[in-house]
């Protein structure tokens, strides 16, 4: 692309002198702008030596503490004055005024005043954070002041601005906001007084203002004890506020920490239990080695990006690449001036709508320099490209990209997680539970719950976090010849956008006819469909192998968080074991350990677990086919694109590929038990929704079907399903159904297995149709004119075949989906907590939509986590049954992942598919099933039907509700009472059972 250069301060010749006076107008308007700001910050720096500092206090007794002081240091007589004050704020409120501040407290309680205090609060917090105390007082006295104003402050905003005259040791100004509080018709809370004893404990306060306020304190209920074991304080705050209180009582001393909360699930009784032996994995890795690993890890952090060199092939430096580089760099230290200066102005105005009162976000752009500003606004953005800068952006083919610091692994072990607020990186915040940015209502629930429930979940987390990778750096040279050549579809290395089909002309003749255009048009759209995929599939591919590259000799790690439903993803998105059959292949263990005398089998046997070739043979057949394809398997490791390619052909053939690397390095080593295997071996659950639901409904014949019995062979729900279709066709075709004929022949396994795994998880009938069709016309044989009622045929035999093979399944779905129904509609969205204790909400209401207005674009968007709007129905009903078993599937994971890490098993999962190395799988097998079992012997349908009677049917739930949604709280009882009918099935048999995971 050619850029061409064109003065912009005068028109070019030839042109009209309007395009001149266009020009002219716009610099005018430029300069007036930038007067106004100039006039703006002169105003706000003046204005800002005048911040209030007193308050107008409407009590007149206590307006009469309030004399006007000198400037300086306060004289002893005002020290007087301000203790006499403070004694008076202190003091307990009268029936009277408690009543008028419960009548303030309802008044409160509006949504839009809830949001607006929530505003005020972050604002005052961040004054406080960043030191700006006065302004922070400055706005709670302008608010004060205002008695409408008023009652949007809250004791905690008070408690906020006094603890930060507290930290600067300002007694004055403390008592102006003590005085504040009383006046508000607020009592003070141990918040309240731990500001005022700390104040007074970093400025020497007298003895007898101290004790007075203690004195207080307790006549209130609050013991000073309570200060140092009910209140979270920082360092220098405990000191002082220790300072203060021991110089009023000398005797005092603060109570010994209380012992940490223990979580007494019985679930997880065996976890924390002291008993019995343990064998914790420790890292391979030395301590100083750790260390150093620590600080490589803090200095990314504090760069809060990371540039990556490109893997993709490196074009030829022509002039025009050459040229579309220096434009790229022009325009971006163009967009940096530009933003420099917005920034300022957007203070500027900012700073002055805080000074007249308003909770903006001018403490929070003083978190940072503005040049650190400019550089994160640099990378973030929601501006739509335009195709020239696309275009741009192509030709230049720069050599680096650069990520945000959460989307590269760690390169040191994760914070532990401790809290909902600890825990995952060192310093970049990462949030426990994942969700839809603007959802708050998982974070309020995790914050209600009491500490030790959580510790399970929270200790899962960080064991899977502490898994130590590395890159297969044989795969990833393979994989980067290919992507660099033109890529390999059917292998998942996606070609350059450059391959993309093209239309076979992009104009019709003069006097083509209506269809030549329309068929045209479609031609069109599909190929600009399908170029976009393209690139779509070749960034991300382009994203993984880069970060591939940039870590392949380094130790890396994956910190983990969770979803709503409790199901754990790590946090980097980009390069992790949750991708692809590419992605999976290319990781490996840092941490390798010796096959031991079983090892080489178990590798052998997820050889052929990967190529998908012998699904239905026992693992001893498994095992012996694969000694029968050595040959191909030795094949395959030496010579991977030049041999016979046996490993092509497989399911996941990248990861067969890198398991039959495996396999030839331990067959020719001089003691295969010996060698050191880093690779990940998978057992994965056998349809694992369906086997909960089995578990559940203790139902016999579904779980045989499941392989939660034990049996010679490994059972197939999906070639069962397709079997018993295959009949209703057979007798359907026998009575002249003409669809059922053209069937014949085509129903597989291949055609039902998406539908079938996916129905467990609230796939409806139509989307169970689409994924049938989509099948149906995979098949090139298949008439395809038939395709659509195919479709509609099969998916209602598939959906009357699970009817009938897992009745109690289908009893336990439709009883959830009968309770989130009603739930619902009584204005409700569904609630629940799992089995290790994790409080879930189902984040789906009706749609709200928002402007985010921009100076080049307005974009709207639309959002269905607003909580003040109604639930959606139809979501919260329909995603009940699968969210519930999601839950499950979690809990199991996490009590395999706790126990095998007390066993001393490296663990990871993806879902329902569990990964340690080939010697633990035996070990890591057992523990699987035995958490299954004991998961499932909790009366878990019981536990859940009593929570949605408490927290939906109470009577504090249903005294605001209108007569209708009484009704379906009525229904919903009645529900909750009737519980599925369970079978026969006993669990134990899981115990025995080869292939409930393998």
């Amino acid at each position: 692309m050619r850029v061409k250069k064109v003065q912009v301060d005068r028109p070019p010749q030839g042109h009209s002198s309007r395009w001149a006076q266009k020009l002219e107008a716009e610099k005018r308007v430029k300069q007036r702008r930038q007067k106004e700001v100039d006039q703006q910050k002169q105003a706000l720096t003046q204005e800002f030596w005048t911040l209030h500092k007193e308050p107008k206090i409407w009590n007149k007794k206590l307006a009469g503490y309030l004399q006007p002081s000198k400037k300086g240091t306060p004289t002893n007589s005002e020290e007087k004055q301000l203790a006499q004050a403070l004694q008076a704020a202190l003091g307990r409120l009268s029936s009277r005024e408690a009543e008028a501040l419960a009548r303030k407290k309802a008044k409160a309680v509006e949504a839009q005043i809830l949001v607006l205090q929530q505003k005020f609060l972050a604002f005052f917090e961040c004054c406080v954070c960043t030191g700006q105390v006065p302004l922070a007082h400055h706005v709670l006295v302008t608010h004060h002041n205002n008695g409408d104003r008023q009652q949007v402050l809250t004791l905690h905003m008070y408690n906020t601005v006094m603890l930060g005259w507290a930290r600067k040791g300002s007694f004055r100004e403390l008592v102006y906001v003590f005085l504040m509080l009383k006046d508000a018709g607020l009592s003070p809370d141990l918040c309240s007084y731990a500001a005022a004893l700390q104040c007074m404990g970093r400025r020497d306060q007298d003895v007898r203002t101290i004790q007075r306020c203690l004195k207080q304190m307790m006549e209130e209920g609050f013991q000073p004890q309570l200060l140092f074991t009910d209140l979270v304080l920082e360092e220098e705050d405990r000191a002082a506020l220790l300072r203060a209180v021991v110089k009023a009582e000398p005797a005092f001393r603060p109570p010994p920490q209380a012992p940490s909360p223990v979580n007494t699930s019985t679930l997880l009784k065996d976890i924390y239990s002291k008993e019995g032996p343990v064998s914790y994995p420790k890292l391979h890795l030395p301590l100083d080695t750790l260390q150093d690993l620590f600080y490589q890890q803090l200095h990314v952090e504090l760069s809060s990006s990371v540039c990556v060199q490109s893997v993709e092939k490196a074009p030829v430096m022509s002039k025009e690449v050459i040229e579309a580089r220096k434009t790229l760099q022009a325009l971006r230290e163009q967009w940096e001036v530009e933003l420099l200066r917005v920034l300022r102005e957007t203070k500027a105005t900012m700073g002055r709508q805080a000074y007249e009162g308003q909770p903006t976000l001018y403490p929070f752009l003083c978190l940072l320099s503005e040049g650190e500003f400019v550089s994160i606004l640099m990378q973030v953005g929601i501006l739509k490209p335009h195709p020239a800068f696309t275009h741009l952006l192509e030709t230049a083919a720069e050599p680096t990209l650069t990520f945000e610091t959460t989307e590269v692994p760690m390169l040191c072990p994760p914070l532990p997680w401790t809290s909902l607020h600890s825990g995952a990186y060192l310093l970049s915040s990462t949030k426990l539970m994942r969700a839809t940015e603007g959802t708050t209502q998982h974070q309020r629930l995790l914050e209600q719950c009491p500490p030790a429930q959580l510790h399970g979940p929270l200790d899962a987390l960080t064991q899977l976090g502490n898994c130590a990778w590395r890159v297969n750096g044989h795969l990833l040279d393979l994989v980067l010849q290919i992507f660099r050549d033109k890529g390999c579809m059917p292998l998942g290395v996606p070609p350059p956008r450059s391959e993309a089909p093209r239309p076979a002309r992009y104009q019709l003749p003069p006097g083509s006819t209506p269809v030549h255009k329309s068929e045209l048009r479609k031609e069109l759209a599909r190929c600009l469909k399908v170029a976009r995929e393209m690139h779509s599939l070749r960034s991300e591919a382009l994203y993984r192998l880069s970060l591939a590259q940039h870590l392949r000799h380094r130790v890396f790690w994956l910190p983990h968080n969770m979803d709503f439903r409790g199901r754990t993803y790590p946090c980097p998105p980009h390069f992790n074991h949750l991708g692809s059959d590419l992605a999976r292949a290319l990781l490996e263990f840092a941490e390798g350990r010796p096959l031991g005398p079983r090892g080489l089998d178990w590798l052998k046997i997820h050889l052929i677990n990967l190529t998908g070739l012998k699904k239905g043979d026992s693992l001893r057949m498994r095992l012996a086919f694969a000694d029968e394809v050595m040959e191909e398997i030795l094949d395959s490791a030496d010579n991977p694109l030049t041999g016979r390619k046996w490993w092509m052909e497989a399911d996941e053939p990248w990861q067969t590929l890198a398991c039959c690397m495996e396999v030839a390095h331990a067959v020719r080593s001089p003691d295969p038990a010996a060698y050191i295997s880093h690779l990940p071996v998978h057992q994965d659950g056998s349809c694992n929704g369906l086997q909960h639901y089995a578990a559940l409904g203790r139902d016999s014949v579904g779980a045989a079907s499941v392989n939660l019995t034990p049996s010679d062979l490994p059972q197939d729900v999906y070639r069962e399903v397709a079997t018993q279709v295959e009949e209703f066709r057979q007798q359907d075709a026998k009575e002249g159904l003409r669809v059922a004929q053209v069937l014949e022949g085509f129903i597989s396994r291949k055609v039902v297995k998406q539908t079938v795994m996916t129905v467990v998880y609230g796939v409806t009938r139509y989307g169970g149709r689409l994924q049938i069709e989509k099948r149906l016309r995979e098949l090139s044989d298949f008439p395809q004119e038939f395709v659509w009622e195919a479709s509609h045929y099969l998916v209602r035999q598939v959906f009357k075949s699970l009817q009938e093979m897992f009745t109690s399944t289908r009893a336990i779905q439709h009883w959830l989906t009968e309770s989130a129904n009603l739930i619902s509609h009584a204005g409700w969205p569904v609630e629940w907590v799992t089995p290790l204790g994790i409080p879930i909400i189902q984040p789906y209401h009706r749609e709200s939509k928002v402007q985010v207005k921009g100076g080049l674009q307005s974009i709207t968007l639309t959002s269905s986590v607003d909580e003040s709007q109604k639930p959606n129905t139809l979501k919260q009903k329909n995603g009940f049954p699968p969210n519930f078993i999601h839950s499950l599937d979690s809990s199991h994971m996490m009590l395999t992942a706790l126990h095998c890490y007390r066993k001393g098993l490296i663990f990871v999962s993806v879902h329902d598919c569990f990964w340690t190395h080939a010697a633990d799988i035996p070990t890591m097998n057992e523990v699987c099933r035995e958490q299954f079992v004991r998961l499932h012997s909790q009366p878990i349908l019981e536990d859940l039907a009593k929570f949605l009677k408490k927290r939906f049917c109470s009577v504090s739930s249903i005294k605001s509700l209108k007569s209708s949604e009484r009704a379906l709280v009525t229904k919903l009882q009645e529900t909750l009472q009737s519980l599925p009918k369970t079978g026969t099935f006993d669990l134990g048999q899981v115990i025995r059972s080869t292939y409930f995971f393998s």
